[in-house]
């Protein structure tokens, strides 16, 4: 991620922002993350929001901005695909992570 979810240092490790993905919004190419890309939003009174004031919300970010979490490093990782012998003895197309091998569809 870039500007303020971008990764920092904190005793000498890299850290990560993290976050659910909430909405996947495809035709813009967009994606609604948890805790991530928070905008303050001013909202008029309504019968709703009597009070109205400043609501803060999850904004959308681009889906090139997104990574996996690697299960075994809990680290961002690159997604690969490969083929695999199914039970039925089919080929099943899988995906993996980058750096540590592991498949991620079970």
């Amino acid at each position: 991620m870039r500007g303020k979810e971008a990764p920092y240092f904190q005793d000498g490790k890299k850290v990560y922002t993290k976050g659910r993905v909430i909405k996947m919004l495809p035709k813009e190419g967009r994606a609604l993350v948890e805790g991530v890309n928070m905008v303050k939003k001013h909202s008029r009174p309504t019968q709703t929001n009597p009070q109205g004031g400043i609501v803060e919300k999850e904004a959308p970010i681009d889906v090139s901005n997104l990574m996996i979490e690697d299960p075994k490093t809990k680290q961002p990782t690159r997604i690969g695909y490969k083929f695999i012998e199914a039970k039925n003895g089919e080929q099943k197309k899988v995906r993996f992570a980058k750096k540590s091998g592991e498949i991620l569809d079970k």
